[in-house]
């Protein structure tokens, strides 16, 4: 395998972070997210608020992620005034339109635990195993096992 020398050379800091650069130009659309998130935020209803998300902002459309479908269908029917509250805020004056998605948020299942049991009988035998064998290591081990009948009892 052979490596090969990027003849490339990285660019400065600067030039990247400028306006006109890439991640300049992307800097400034999560500002303008980040805007409309909490403009939007201060005019939904309480219980709404921590339910609807600013997605995205393309081809001057902005994208708005709920959890429910209920939430989407009053953002459907407010659409318009929340059009006009948008236009409000520099950087979207010229926004077209909202596009909707649903996104259910599930919580996290911790995956189920598979405990074994031993039952004190098999205990018992490993036990007398272990007291009758000479190989240490065999030995360790069977009391190993023996200590999980031994555990569940305490």
């Amino acid at each position: 395998m052979s490596i090969k020398v990027k003849r490339s050379r990285a660019q400065p800091i600067g030039q990247l972070l400028n306006p006109r650069g890439e991640f300049g130009l992307l800097m400034r659309q999560s500002r303008l997210i980040e805007k409309a998130q909490s403009h939007l935020r201060t005019s939904l209803p309480d219980d709404m608020r921590d339910h609807v998300f600013v997605g995205g902002f393309s081809d001057g459309k902005l994208t708005l992620i709920c959890n429910r479908a209920v939430f989407l269908t009053w953002l459907r029917f407010e659409q318009s005034r929340l059009l006009m509250l948008l236009r409000q805020l520099p950087g979207f004056e010229g926004i077209t339109g909202l596009r909707f998605k649903v996104r259910p948020v599930r919580p996290v299942k911790a995956p189920r635990r598979y405990c074994r049991s031993l039952p004190d009988a098999a205990g018992k035998a490993l036990t007398e195993c272990a007291e009758d064998t000479d190989d240490p290591g065999l030995k360790n081990a069977l009391e190993r096992l023996a200590s999980h009948a031994t555990q569940r009892q305490n």
